[in-house]
């Protein structure tokens, strides 16, 4: 089973990489779009991938870097599958830490940032139903933007993960380390 979610996941993060590829060909797209302007693609084309990319950071403007600024910040939680009640963001998306990050700061950048997407926030996180407000916080990344943190963690969606109830990154070991959904309580579930 370990397997299967690992090659979930590594086609994840390929499926992700040519998004950005394709989003940085062709000729002289707006910064902006998270979709830029690539040869052959139509513009539907490019608003399918901004919607795709939007929806991780919570709907923001791209940066040079493909990740997503702004968000809404939202933490709740919800039943996901056998692991219980776990964190998900607005969207039910479930959310998760990595143990590479330390200090509360964030190593997730460039591609490990378009497979995980940062929980953003434009300003304090908000917690909503068994998501606990004194555990939430914020980390500042390096363009500046601020990322939600959880019990000290840093928080994440996954590009694996494409509906509410689904944690395909859930105990999986990419970018030199180990990834966790968290439950309300601030610990990961126990396998």
């Amino acid at each position: 089973m370990n397997k299967t979610r690992q090659a979930l996941g590594l086609l994840a993060v390929l499926a992700v990489a040519a998004l950005i590829i394709a989003g940085c060909g062709g000729g002289g797209g707006d910064s902006t779009n998270s979709g830029g302007s690539s040869g052959g693609k139509s513009a539907g084309d490019n608003q399918d991938a901004a919607s795709k990319t939007s929806r991780y950071g919570g709907g923001g403007k791209s940066t040079s870097t493909g990740e997503t600024s702004g968000g809404d910040g939202i933490v709740s939680a919800a039943k996901v599958g056998d692991l219980g009640t776990i964190l998900v963001d607005s969207q039910g998306l479930t959310l998760y830490d990595f143990h590479k990050d330390k200090g509360g700061e964030s190593t997730c950048y460039d591609a490990c940032a378009a497979a995980w997407p940062p929980l953003l926030t434009e300003g304090n996180p908000q917690a909503q139903g068994p998501a606990e407000r004194s555990m939430l916080g914020t980390t500042k990344r390096k363009d500046g933007t601020l990322q939600v943190t959880y019990n000290g963690w840093p928080l994440y969606t996954y590009a694996g993960d494409q509906a509410p109830g689904e944690a395909n990154g859930n105990d999986i070991d990419q970018f030199g380390a180990e990834w966790y959904a968290l439950q309300p309580n601030g610990e990961e579930p126990e396998d």
